[in-house]
């Protein structure tokens, strides 16, 4: 993508982030706070190429808005550079909060969530008074036309603003879901990092089949979404004087805190720094979504005045106790797991035979074959992207239920690697099927303990089998030194023509479907054996999704 496409994808952000018409001179001072040194003249300039393309539009002389168009642009043009994004969002937010906890006056971050019924905010209500919330206080604002409403909750995200206002440096490693026996924290099951992902890590998990708020709140056991960050261990006594000064004024949310490098909710903790773990500030509408109620979430969108505020309730429990530094066995990320069986691939591909990588998802037996004529379907609709091979596999356990193994995408890098060319998985992502295809939204390997296409299926953002609108399919994108391309592209020929689905391959330097591999290497795009799976899912079935599980022989499988 180019450096002029870069400027305008930056300019439709200053837009989106308005609520009225803008003029070239405050575009001109936001892209110069962005590091783009760019006058009103080129402003104008790229602002006119925009209006042509209709992702903005003029409004009289106050200057322009983004359209509609404009705002899908921003969500799928510029994905590689919106994977560093998120985490620089937050950053910002905690720059820009301003609250002053002694006055009560200043500005918080805020999650905004829009639910559908005025029972919602009763059941809210309960949700919050018992403790599994950063604030009570909120903003509602009721369309009433449509009987929308807006609630505005306070980010826990807020904490790390006053934190660094107070010298503080807070560093935000992960989101994830923390497990809660008997009202205690025990240790994050599942995690995203911060960095390298378009979708804020929260927001991957929200979702009532990963979270059990519900059975904390009424048993004291279960899952809920929480944030991990680290500070400097020097600035322990003072922080845990600010958390608490902020309880006595309704801000809190925290869990646990952890001793100096010790390790802690089955994270590492660096010699020197200190953990700390704070509830999801979207945690009481996990619980909402765990009833059924239909919610949209959007998660440290914006500023607001805290004065704009209101306690929904005077008081809140502390459900959640620490855990009292008691050591758990470290949670395990994805690609610790994943590169010990990417070792052992051995497939060859003259003989055709070999271990690969397999994920193994659980379906009942009854719904068999229902599940093999939907994945024949989509195969034969959408060959070029489909990986054809599977294998039933008998369950370890349930006489009831079957396997279906496909074939990870890992295979490959196994493959490569097993012909010495270095490999590496880079992210798991979410691929329009438009001309030319893009990814429109990317999570990283790095820092993940969950297969990203997991999430991606969890959240119903494929559209595989449908025939109306743009295919939504699962594809991986690896990085391969560029002095092993030549024998790398003939051996991901070989692989293609055996159905093992490679999209693309990129140039160095190439943007390739969106995303973008490091100097002196190049990019590949492969389609994931879990596109079948997530086809059998889209139409109504039950299927318990699980990636890179184990291998298996290739000569065993057999082809749709």
């Amino acid at each position: 993508m180019s450096e002029s496409e870069h400027r305008m994808i930056e300019i439709l952000r200053i837009l989106n982030a308005q609520e009225k018409p803008t003029g070239s001179k405050l575009i001109a001072d936001e892209l110069k706070n962005k590091g783009f040194n760019l006058g009103e003249r080129a402003v104008r300039y790229h602002m006119q190429i925009l209006d042509e393309k209709g992702y903005t539009e003029r409004v009289g002389y106050a200057g322009r808005m983004i359209t509609q168009l404009g705002r899908e642009k921003l969500e799928k043009g510029l994905i590689y550079d919106q994977v560093d994004f998120i985490h620089s969002k937050f950053e910002e937010m905690i720059y820009l909060t301003d609250f002053n906890y002694m006055t009560q006056t200043g500005n918080v971050v805020v999650n905004t969530s829009t639910i559908y019924n005025k029972e919602s905010v009763n059941i809210l209500k309960e949700f919050i008074q018992s403790g599994l919330s950063v604030s009570p206080y909120i903003n509602l604002n009721e369309d009433k036309t449509s009987g929308e409403i807006e609630v505005t909750t306070i980010c826990g995200t807020t904490i790390d603003g006053i934190l660094l206002n107070e010298g503080i440096p807070t560093q935000l490693k992960y989101g994830g879901l923390l497990e809660i026996e008997k009202n205690q924290a025990m240790k994050f099951t599942e995690l995203i990092s911060y960095k390298k992902t378009s979708l804020t890590p929260l927001d991957a998990f929200a979702n009532s089949k990963l979270t059990s708020v519900l059975d904390v709140i009424t048993k004291g056991s279960g899952i809920v979404p929480a944030n991990f960050r680290l500070i400097p261990s020097i600035g322990k006594q003072k922080t845990l004087s600010i958390l608490e000064q902020l309880n006595k004024i309704g801000i809190d949310g925290i869990i646990d805190i952890s001793n100096d490098g010790e390790d802690f909710l089955g994270l590492p903790v660096p010699e020197g720094m200190i953990g700390i773990a704070i509830i999801g500030g979207i945690t009481p509408f996990c619980a909402l979504k765990e009833l059924g109620e239909e919610i949209d979430i959007k998660i440290g969108e914006e500023l607001r005045d805290f004065k704009t505020l209101k306690p929904l309730t005077n008081s809140m429990e502390k459900t959640l106790m620490p855990g009292g530094n008691i050591q758990h066995p470290k949670t395990p990320f994805l690609l610790s797991k994943s590169w010990n069986l990417i070792q052992q691939v051995d497939f060859d591909v003259e003989k055709r035979k070999g271990n690969i990588v397999s994920n193994v998802s659980y379906i009942n037996k009854d719904k068999i074959d229902t599940a093999l004529d939907i994945m024949e379907d989509v195969y034969n609709n959408n060959p070029k992207y489909i990986n054809p091979y599977y294998k039933l596999i008998k369950h370890p356990t349930d006489e009831n239920k079957v396997g279906i193994g496909t074939i990870c995408s890992l295979s490959i890098d196994g493959l490569l690697i097993n012909n010495g060319i270095m490999s590496n998985p880079i992210y798991g992502g979410l691929l329009e099927l438009t001309e030319p295809p893009l990814f429109i939204d990317l999570i990283s390997y790095m820092g993940t303990t969950i297969d990203p296409h997991k999430i991606f299926i969890s959240k119903n953002m494929t559209s595989i089998s449908k025939n109306q609108g743009t295919k939504k399919i699962l594809a991986s994108f690896k990085e391969i030194p560029y002095v092993s391309r030549d024998y790398a592209v003939h051996l991901l020929e070989i692989l293609n023509n055996i159905g093992f689905s490679i999209y693309k391959i990129g140039k160095p330097r190439e943007v390739t479907y969106n995303a973008k591999a490091d100097n002196y290497n190049f990019g590949i795009v492969c389609g994931s054996g879990l596109n079948t799976i997530s086809a059998i899912k889209e139409n109504g079935i039950d299927i318990e999704v699980k990636a890179i599980e184990k291998l298996l022989p290739f000569e065993d499988m057999e082809r749709l």
